[in-house]
């Protein structure tokens, strides 16, 4: 008996072990296909189990077909499936309304957001689709806390600029690292005049799955000598496992300015300079090319205004050389997609091309590019894939803000003089004022083609379950190519019977990186590490060759030149290598803790000081996982967590650590001219920050939200100190000098309503406070002397000083200023005391341009298959110069016309203004560095509102739709401003640098845009 009931145990026991088996599968996101890491799978109803790794898979052993699996992750509901007879089998969970956690891509790799303890803000690919707009760093405007968006100007396809918790070097590169799928992208402007442009442009952010952006040095430091100014990291989109998908998008709408400026009509032109003649005639002194008086001269050049016409005091209005200058503008996109797979292969492709035509004359962009994404499973152990991207854009480019043939400068010309001659040819001097540049627009054009190549192939290979190694290697090929011809009335061919230039620049940059992985769960503790090495090489090449003399304008390419008058080609290059290394703990998913080390060396420093060491630490503290808070019915989630760590800014040009000499030539025969003085221990501006933050969810996680306070040093600037004149050089680039950012973000998520009707919050809030610590060798002020913005150690960078305006004398007329003279302590003697003589002003500090606080506010609305997006953004607390004030706002000082401010001018003893009486020739407080043109930048903009509707998807029956939506999309529609030039969103691009923000000068503004959009998937 006892024989057989051990026989029949043996053969049961058998039979178990041959009906288990393993069950692989994918845990992903329902919405976004995203992987949910750390999602936990068990077997129901026993203790078997596991966890997804790092790409949302995992391997459990089930009993028999019977068998169920329970899968939960935070923040997604939990799913009970049954394993039936699947031996593989890709899991979706549906987000909950009490979201708290999500997966959030960080440096080499991905991590689960609420074991994080770095500050990381994630801006999501639905916030991106249907924007309006050219560059993917406008649709990220208002979306993330601390990171600062603007465009300088309104031109298509211009220069953006971002700053992550402020400005963070005066002379090396402000703008953060980019890092598309793993490769790094200059943003350098590579074409050749004209207005700057952006590199970025040719990105289509319909690809874009996420953004996330690495803002404290924990999250950075990772990226050692490029973090320090932050880390913009972008993710396309990858096929997933299942049915296919075809998306479709179509938009077409319209563009108009944001804001006009009012110039005086022809009365009133007419008027004032009459009245600044007269008054000038009182002032010893005739005009330089008219014995007589101002008053004739002033009546001569109405006559040559008018287009030499008798009667030009009769004369109406007959140029809004404004709206010469401004039109509507239109946009067209369409962007088609493709993505799906099976168990074994996923895809993601798309094609996209767009058409936007400015709200400036001759300024449009055209882009078109595709995608290819594709991952496959090799073998078991190895995966492999290749992102490939091509894009290509052409640009029809119109001058910086500062050249006369910029469309925005037409308003300087007077209104009563004509477009046209009797003969329908353009008028220009000396019937304009200055250059017609419409001119321009008729016999010129500046075209830029840039065409990108981006591919990136990798290999996933996993050792053990644990342990994996990844390898990539990418290339990315950015060609641009310049041709400019101007005809023989433009400002450039005029003297040389026309004129023209083509350009070349190509870069190509190399990116291999090696990183080991390993991540273990041990009962209730969790150890991970990543170890790695990168190598980066970047070459830059171009050839410039220009040339004049063209039999006719119809001729427009270089070979017809009788004259080749320039020639060029240069080439540069620069490295980095790179080792790295990363180790995360948790226990219980209460104890965190996070540690980060990379060494770089880079071919830009000098060969003593080649390689520096980039460390981080950051350690949190899930409180609500405590006892104490466990079983609170308000507070659902609550998280304490500190930074510390150093990163580095190597952003500067390729030789400046090197001796360097410069070709010439010296009586027919070659020469070698020195040029630069080596420092062979010339390194790294290096950042040390601090950050303490609060991570929190309130009822369930309905509100949740983060609070971060920081502080970051940054210390050894490069700066040129003056040297030993005996080296023969003046000055040697050093590392010296210090600032200073520092400041406080916030970040508010609720879930208002849930059910049939929704309605979600986002807001999001900055402070930060930049200051100049010291300077070299005690250097106090970096002032060029043409600029109003400076360096002033004690205040922001950038900040604008020089006299304060202080108003017009009601008895004269005289503008004045404060004297602000100082004692030995720096303290003003008399504040009240003022002086008409502008020379006797002492420089004060009168602002600064860059916000005090920075902030955007996104709701959404849905209801059934409607929903309502309305996103504001905005900024508070900075200065706005109008740099072109002087010549627009002078009181007639010249023949410019005139904002219509200045008719408030002074005119009679007794007069309370702050207009100076009107002086032709002479001015009257028309300095443009002073306070008088500096005033309130603040603004409040309505960024982006959609209103969209998905149709039913029972209306489609066996169509092949699966979904179809109808939108309408606006950006900029509102702004609200006490700023009264053309937007306050600006900083003229023929300045903007590194010290130079807020100055506008003759600055096109930025587009008010709407457009209707279908959006279909199959």
């Amino acid at each position: 008996m006892k024989r057989l009931l051990l026989t029949l145990v043996i053969a049961l026991t058998t039979l178990a072990a041959f009906a288990q088996r393993r069950v692989d599968g994918r845990v992903s996101d329902n919405a976004t296909g995203e992987s949910l890491i750390g999602a936990t799978v068990a077997v129901k109803g026993s203790a078997t189990g596991t966890v997804t790794g790092t790409d949302g898979s995992f391997t459990v052993t089930v009993p028999n077909d019977q068998a169920i699996l329970t899968v939960s992750y935070t923040g997604y509901e939990t799913r009970e499936v049954s394993v039936g007879t699947q031996s593989r089998m890709d899991i979706l969970l549906t987000a909950s309304t009490t979201l708290v956690d999500e997966v959030v891509v960080i440096g080499y790799g991905k991590q689960i957001k609420s074991t994080l303890t770095g500050n990381i803000a994630k801006i999501g690919g639905e916030n991106l689709k249907a924007m309006p707009v050219v560059s993917i760093e406008q649709a990220m405007q208002g979306q993330a806390a601390g990171v600062f968006v603007e465009s300088v100007n309104g031109k298509v396809g211009g220069a953006m600029r971002v700053r992550v918790r402020g400005i963070g070097s005066i002379t090396a590169g402000t703008e953060p690292l980019y890092v598309i799928d793993g490769i790094p992208i200059a943003k350098d402007a590579r074409n050749t005049a004209g207005a700057p442009l952006n590199p970025l442009a040719d990105l289509n952010f319909n690809d874009v799955e996420s953004i996330e952006v690495l803002k404290d040095a924990s999250a950075k430091a990772i990226y050692g000598a490029r973090g320090s100014n932050g880390v913009v990291l972008i993710t396309t989109k990858s096929g997933k496992s299942g049915k296919s998908r075809i998306e479709f998008d179509l938009q077409a709408g319209a563009s108009m300015p944001t804001g006009k400026r009012e110039f005086l009509n022809t009365a009133e032109y007419i008027e004032l300079f009459t009245e600044a003649a007269n008054n000038s005639d009182d002032i010893d002194g005739l005009p330089y090319d008219d014995p007589d008086s101002w008053t004739l001269f002033v009546e001569s050049r109405f006559n040559r205004y008018s287009g030499f016409n008798d009667n030009w005091m009769s004369k109406k209005d007959v140029t809004d050389w404004q709206e010469e200058a401004l039109r509507t503008g239109s946009i067209k996109n369409a962007n088609l997609s493709f993505s799906g797979g099976n168990d074994k292969m996923r895809y993601y492709a798309s094609g996209n091309w767009g058409d936007n035509t400015g709200i400036l004359i001759s300024n449009d962009l055209e882009k078109m590019g595709g995608r290819l994404n594709l991952d496959f499973d090799a073998t078991k152990r190895l995966k492999m894939g290749v992102n490939l991207n091509l894009a290509r854009t052409l640009t029809h480019q119109v001058s910086n803000d500062n050249a006369f043939s910029t469309p925005m400068q037409l308003v300087a010309l007077a209104p009563f003089t004509p477009i046209r001659d009797d003969e329908g040819e353009l008028n220009d001097r000396p019937v304009t004022t200055y250059y017609n540049g419409l001119i321009d627009v008729e016999d010129g054009s500046r075209k830029v083609f840039t065409l990108r190549t981006i591919v990136n192939v990798f290999a996933d290979y996993k050792f053990t379950e644990n342990l994996g190694l990844r390898l990539e290697g990418a290339g990315n090929f950015y060609n641009v190519r310049d041709d400019a011809k101007f005809g023989e009335r433009t400002d450039n061919g005029n003297s040389n019977r026309g004129y023209g230039y083509s350009a070349f620049a190509g870069a190509t940059d190399w990116n291999s990186n090696a990183v080991l992985h390993w991540d273990k769960d041990f009962d209730r503790h969790s150890l991970g590490f990543d170890a790695g090495t990168e190598f980066f090489k970047s070459e830059y090449n171009r050839t410039y060759v220009e040339g004049e003399q063209f039999p006719s304008d119809e001729f427009k390419t270089l070979e017809a030149a009788a004259s080749i008058t320039d020639g060029t080609s240069t080439i540069t290059n620069y490295s980095f290598l790179s080792y790295f290394g990363r180790v995360r703990y948790n226990f219980d998913r209460k104890y965190l803790f996070n540690g980060s080390i990379r060494t770089d060396g880079s071919s830009r420093f000098g060969k003593d000081k080649r390689y520096a060491i980039f460390p981080a630490f950051s350690a949190g503290w899930v409180l609500s996982e405590e006892d104490f808070l466990k079983s609170s019915k308000t507070l659902s989630f609550l998280k304490l967590r500190a930074s510390w760590g150093v990163s580095g800014n190597a952003d500067i040009g390729n030789f400046q650590s090197l001796g360097l000499f410069s070709a010439g030539g010296y009586n027919g025969n070659s020469t070698l001219n020195p040029e630069q003085i080596p420092n062979p221990e010339l390194s790294w501006e290096k950042s040390t920050e601090v950050d303490f933050g609060l991570d929190f969810g309130l009822f369930n996680n309905r509100l949740t939200g983060e609070i971060d306070y920081y502080v970051k040093n940054t210390e050894a600037l490069l700066l040129d100190a003056r040297i030993p004149g005996t080296t023969g050089y003046l000055d040697q680039t050093q590392n010296i000098g210090e600032l200073q950012n520092k400041g406080v973000e916030f970040t508010l998520n609720s879930n208002n309503f849930v059910g049939k009707f929704s309605w979600t919050t986002s807001l999001n809030l900055a402070a930060n406070k930049n200051k100049v610590v010291s300077l070299v060798g005690g250097q106090t002020l970096i002032d060029d002397g043409s600029n109003t913005n400076v360096v002033k150690v004690g205040e922001p960078i950038g900040v604008f000083f020089g006299p304060d305006y202080a108003g017009v004398d009601p008895q004269n007329g005289d503008a004045l200023w404060y004297v602000n003279e100082t004692d030995d302590n720096g303290n003003i003697i008399n504040p009240e005391a003022t002086t008409n003589v502008y020379d006797e002003a002492n420089f004060v500090v009168l602002g600064s341009p860059m916000p005090d606080l920075i902030y955007g506010l996104d709701n959404t609305i849905s209801y059934g298959g409607l929903t309502l997006n309305v996103r504001f953004q905005g900024q508070s607390g900075n200065k706005i110069q109008n740099g072109a004030g002087n010549f627009m706002s002078c009181g007639a000082c010249w023949f410019d016309n005139q904002t219509r401010d200045q008719l408030d001018r002074w005119q009679n003893p007794g007069d309370i203004t702050d207009v100076p009486e009107a002086r032709l020739g002479y001015g009257n407080g028309e300095q443009v560095r002073s306070s008088r043109y500096i005033t309130d930048g603040s603004y409040l903009r309505l960024k982006n509102v959609t209103l969209s509707y998905d149709l039913p998807r029972n209306w489609f029956g066996k169509s092949g739709i699966s979904d179809l939506r109808v939108y309408v999309t606006g950006t900029n529609l509102l702004t609200f401003t006490k700023y009264e030039g053309w937007d306050p969103e600006v900083t003229t691009d023929y300045l903007a640098s590194n010290t130079i923000y807020g100055v506008d000068f003759y600055a096109a503004p930025q587009p008010k845009t709407i457009v209707a959009g279908v959006r279909v998937g199959f």
